[in-house]
């Protein structure tokens, strides 16, 4: 006979609604104006000499991707933590 596990009910988290539009332009924004002022920071001297057109291209390249891809989802996922640990 098969070990039996126990079927006390357990309590499942509750889902965490998502941001609001509002929530998520702060959030979006927190995250470009601090990547775009790492990456200014970092290569802004080696692009200074650049036309301002491959300059703005160089550094959206990198803060765009930087942003979609890693920053806003870590931010989601600290909010969703946040909320779930005042609840």
């Amino acid at each position: 006979m098969p070990a039996t596990t126990s079927t006390a009910p357990t309590p499942q988290a509750q889902p965490v609604p998502l941001p609001s539009v509002h929530v998520r332009v702060l959030l979006t924004w927190l995250a470009v104006f601090t990547a775009l002022t790492v990456v200014q920071l970092a290569i802004g001297p080696y692009v200074a000499g650049f036309p301002m057109l491959l300059r703005t291209l160089v550094i959206t390249g990198i803060v765009v991707p930087a942003v979609v891809y890693a920053m806003v989802p870590n931010l989601l996922k600290v909010r969703t933590a946040a909320l779930r640990r005042l609840r």
